[in-house]
C-alpha cells in the first residue's frame, strides 16, 4: 500500500480514487509531471517574464489535461500552479501542502491543493487557481500590497493594524472578513508561518462582494529556516515576535478587529478543536521524520502561549 499524496490515503495505486476525483471526476489515473524537480525549475526561470505568478519559489503554470490525465505546464491561461522542490531548502512542496490542509482542517478556505510526483520521484505541490473561472474568465484579484501602494521590495514594512484599516476600508462586509483574518492570523502563528507579508494576503471580487479570497502561501516557515526567527511578517503593536495571548487575543482580536467575546471564543475554540486533527495529519504527512519532530515541537509551544 502506498499513500496518495492528494489525500493522504492509503491506496493500492500511486493516487487514491478521491485524490484523483478532487481534481475530475473523468480521470482514472493520473501520469507524473515529464520534468524532475531541477528541470521544473530551469523551466520556471526561463518562462518567468512569460507568466503572471511570482514570488520567491520557483512557480509553473499548469492546465489540466484530462485527455492525457496530467498537469501541462503552459505559459498563459494556466488553471493550477506547480511548485517543485527548492534548490536549498528540503520539502518545501511537503510543508506547504500539510499546512494548506492543516488550515482546511479548522475550516479556513483552501482551493485545491495537492502533491504530485515528478519523472524523478520527487513530489511537487500543486494549487489549484481560484480568480480562475470556465476557459477565459478571471476574477478580480488584488494583493494588499497594491491597495497599500506598496512595492515587492517594501511587502514586510507594515503593520497588522494598518492592514485591518485596508480591510475596513475595501471589504463589502469587513467586520465578516475580520472574523476571517483573525482565525487566520491566530493559524499562521500556531502553525510558524511568519512570512504572511502583504502579498500574501488579497481581495477577490465574487457575486458583487468584495472580500478575503482563499487562503494560499501557508507555509511552516519557522522549521525550514531552523533558527530563531520572526512570528509576524507585520508587526503587531509594534513587535515581529514574542507575541503573546494578550497581544493576540486581546490586543488584536478586541481593540484592533472589534470582535466580541462570543466571536473571540468560537475562533479559539474551532483552532482548538482542530488540534488532535493536526497531529495525526502531520504523523501521515510526507515530510520526513525530523521535519515532523520539529513541527509538532513549535506547534505545542505555540498552543501554549495561546492556552488551547
Amino acid at each position: 500500500m502506498s499513500r496518495c499524496p492528494v489525500t493522504y490515503e492509503e491506496s493500492e495505486s500511486k493516487y487514491s480514487a478521491n485524490g484523483l476525483k478532487l481534481l475530475s471526476r473523468n480521470l482514472s489515473d493520473f501520469n507524473d509531471i515529464e520534468y524532475s524537480a531541477e528541470e521544473q525549475r530551469h523551466e520556471a526561470a526561463i518562462r518567468a517574464t512569460k507568466m503572471s505568478i511570482q514570488g520567491v519559489q520557483p512557480k509553473l503554470s499548469a492546465i489540466l489535461n484530462i485527455q492525457h490525465s496530467k498537469l501541462e505546464i503552459v505559459d498563459i491561461k494556466g488553471k493550477y500552479i506547480i511548485k517543485p522542490q527548492h534548490h536549498i531548502y528540503p520539502q518545501l512542496p511537503e510543508n506547504e501542502d500539510l499546512t494548506m490542509k492543516l488550515a482546511s482542517i479548522c475550516g479556513i478556505n483552501t482551493p485545491i491543493h495537492g502533491m504530485i510526483y515528478s519523472k524523478d520521484g520527487t513530489l511537487s505541490y500543486f494549487i489549484k487557481r481560484f480568480d480562475r473561472l470556465g476557459k477565459n474568465s478571471k476574477l478580480p484579484l488584488e494583493d494588499f500590497a497594491q491597495f497599500a501602494e506598496e512595492k515587492r521590495e517594501t511587502k514586510y514594512e507594515y503593520s497588522v493594524e494598518k492592514l485591518i484599516k485596508l480591510i475596513d476600508n475595501n471589504c463589502t462586509f469587513p467586520q465578516m472578513e475580520k472574523i476571517k483574518f483573525f482565525k487566520r492570523f491566530l493559524f499562521n502563528f500556531l502553525v510558524g508561518n511568519e512570512d504572511m507579508h502583504l502579498k500574501n494576503y488579497s481581495l477577490i471580487t465574487q457575486n458583487d462582494k468584495i472580500e478575503l479570497s482563499p487562503a494560499y502561501d501557508f507555509l511552516n516557515t519557522s522549521i525550514v529556516l531552523g533558527k530563531d526567527v520572526e512570528e509576524s511578517a507585520l508587526t503587531l503593536k509594534g513587535k515581529k515576535k514574542n507575541l503573546t495571548k494578550n497581544i493576540l487575543i486581546d490586543y488584536l482580536g478586541s481593540e484592533r478587529l472589534s470582535l466580541n467575546s462570543i466571536v473571540i471564543n468560537n475562533t479559539l475554540n474551532e483552532l482548538r478543536n482542530a488540534i488532535s486533527s493536526w497531529y495525526d495529519l502531520i504523523n501521515i504527512s510526507f515530510l520526513d521524520q525530523n521535519l515532523k519532530d520539529d513541527f509538532k515541537g513549535l506547534l505545542e509551544k505555540r498552543i501554549d502561549v495561546l492556552k488551547l
